[in-house]
Order: structure tokens, then sequence, then C-alpha cells
């Protein structure tokens, strides 16, 4: 597990960050790193935290995604969660979901930090969530966000390792 708060205290953010699983994105032709999709007991708690560390401010959001489908299978689930930049990355605050445990799985010990995923901005999520599957690593979540005539599609991938982090396709 990679903690938020011990990737805060390295001298060189950006760098440290940027080499997370550097080999991997550069065998597979990823684009820079957009966002650390970090996962916490409570959001607005967390947000409140980290704008004192002077990350921020976040913009908070909770509901249901237009879709949510876990290996195939749609759910009906309902989360919060909360958007802020920093050091050129995208912070996502998640909290566990009502009904998956998607995130859930990936809460730190003793409340800490955890980073779950990097994510990556891509011109069509469908394409390359196609050509990632070829390659070995197949789509865990497929979902759309919707907000007025905003709108994110994302997939998340399988990890390359048990417990790994996950890496999110999204535009």
């Amino acid at each position: 597990m990679i903690f938020f708060d011990d990737l805060l205290r390295e001298t060189n953010f950006t760098g440290t960050v940027n080499s997370i699983a550097a080999d991997f994105r550069k065998n597979h032709d990823f684009p820079k790193i957009h966002q650390l999709g970090l996962v916490v007991p409570d959001v607005i708690e967390a947000a409140k935290k980290y704008e004192k560390k002077g990350i921020g401010p976040f913009f908070i959001a909770a509901g249901a995604p237009v879709l949510w489908r876990e290996w195939g299978l749609e759910k009906s689930v309902s989360g919060k969660m909360g958007l802020a930049h920093f050091n050129g990355f995208e912070i996502e605050l998640l909290e566990p979901l009502k009904g998956s445990d998607f995130y859930t799985k990936s809460l730190g010990p003793d409340g800490k930090t955890v980073l779950q995923h990097l994510g990556f901005l891509v011109d069509d999520v469908d394409a390359r969530t196609e050509k990632m599957d070829i390659s070995g690593l197949p789509v865990y979540v497929r979902g759309i966000l919707k907000s007025g005539p905003m709108k994110t599609d994302f997939a998340y991938m399988e990890p390359v390792e048990p417990e790994g982090i996950i890496l999110e396709l999204m535009s």
C-alpha cells in the first residue's frame, strides 16, 4: 500500500508520483498521470485535513453514477467524493460506496489515506479498455458520472498484482 501522507513527505512529490508504475506506463504507452485516487473513511474530514496542509479547496459531491458495472454486472451504488488540484495532479478523495465494496477494500489501517488508483485521461475509454483487456488487464468497473451537462466516462482496470494500484481510464 502507498499512503498519501508518505508521498506528501517526499521532497520531490511530483517526481515520486511520476515514478509510480513508470515502467508499466511506458510499456503500455500510457499518458501522464492525471489523478491520484485516494480512499478515505470520510471525505469531509479528509478534505478538511488536506486543506489545512495547503491542498484544495475540495469540491465535494455525493450521489449515484449513471452507470456502475462491476465485473460485468450492473450495481446500484452511491457515494461521496472530493476533488482538488495539487502540484499538477487532480486529487480525488473517495469514501466507501453503498452497494459495493470496491473502495472499502482499499481502506487503510487506522484511517490512513491510501493511494487506490492512478487516473489517466484518454480520448476513448472503450477503445483503450479493449487494448488493456487484450494485454491481460480486464475491466473491473465501467462507469459514467453525470452532473448537468458534464459527463465523465471511466473504467477501472484489474490491478497487475493482487492488492496493487488500480489504473483508471477516464474521459
